[in-house]
């Protein structure tokens, strides 16, 4: 009986119980932090002081001709990007190319990844030289299809044509933007082929098995089962080359100089600033090519993270 009254009596007199310690920070934690500090600080260091130097010559009145006589401009540049007609024209066809080639890469991109993923002999050597032209630099690729196969007279695609009797067609003249949406194209499917290949193989094959057990045929199944599957890493695909394309210059400066409708935001970019002389303005024009490929970035890093988070709760 004193023993029950006597414990709360103690505690309610005895000194307060000592808070719970925090828990230490583990010391590998901390050193993988301060490991990350100098490659934050080397991007800071290339690509966002750049930038803000950029947008300081945006709002200067500078042109090369005239090195003495600058001052400052405020917005004037850029509203001279939003009246000027190039801007829109460009963006224009900015989007019609990036679209068109990431449209035919991740076609092409799925044809290829189903037909490799089959097993064959040689599908090693098949998917190495399947990769290769992603590999190549553009401005290499873009000399050679310019003068090794668009070339008007000696290249090999009229020499083909030239076999059906067709008459030779001056490809970089002709048909500019068709040109360069065939370069993006081949240069780009492997990326495409090899996402949508990976997502092929992450396929669960107890799934094909069942269906096919049940009856169904492989159009029905790729329609009904491995597209849905494949709809996520299509749109990773999808996303993450057009933030590429958007910054296409090699192709349009080497093989049509942006004529024909192929003056992109990046030609267009350095015609401003190299040929016509305008650094303030050309500055402008980066601003605005740079505020774009955020938008689309900030749109293809939302998706990507939600495709992880649907992976690991699939886990």
């Amino acid at each position: 009986m004193t023993t029950l009254t006597s414990t709360p009596t103690t505690r309610r007199l005895g000194r307060p119980a000592a808070p719970a310690a925090k828990p230490a920070r583990p010391r590998g934690l901390a050193v993988s932090r301060a490991l990350l500090w100098p490659a934050l600080a080397t991007s800071i260091v290339l690509t966002q002081i750049p930038f803000v130097v950029t947008i300081y010559y945006s709002l200067q009145n500078w042109n090369l001709l005239r090195p003495g006589d600058r001052d400052f401009a405020g917005l004037d540049n850029y509203a001279t990007v939003l009246r000027d007609g190039s801007f829109l024209s460009s963006l224009g066809s900015t989007v019609l190319i990036t679209g068109s080639s990431v449209l035919l890469s991740t076609l092409l991109g799925l044809l290829f990844a189903v037909l490799l993923d089959r097993s064959f002999t040689g599908q090693g050597a098949a998917r190495t030289l399947m990769i290769t032209p992603f590999l190549v630099m553009p401005a290499a690729a873009a000399l050679v299809w310019k003068w090794s196969i668009l070339e008007s007279t000696t290249g090999m695609a009229n020499w083909a044509l030239g076999l059906v009797g067709i008459p030779p067609v001056a490809w970089n003249t002709d048909v500019p933007i068709v040109t360069i949406i065939l370069v993006l194209t081949w240069q780009y499917t492997p990326f495409a082929m090899l996402i949508l290949l990976a997502g092929l193989q992450a396929q669960t094959k107890d799934v094909l098995e069942a269906a096919a057990v049940d009856g169904a045929g492989a159009v029905r199944t790729f329609l009904a089962i491995t597209l849905p599957h494949l709809r996520q890493y299509v749109e990773i695909s999808v996303l993450l080359a057009s933030i590429m394309l958007l910054q296409v210059f090699d192709p349009v400066a080497i093989m049509t100089r942006g004529t024909g409708g192929t003056k992109t935001l990046s030609y267009l970019l350095y015609e401003r600033a190299f040929v016509g002389l305008q650094v303030g303005e050309a500055a402008a024009y980066g601003v605005m090519t740079v505020l774009i490929t955020i938008v689309v970035a900030t749109v293809a890093l939302r998706t990507l993270f939600k495709v992880f988070s649907k992976e690991g709760l699939g886990r």
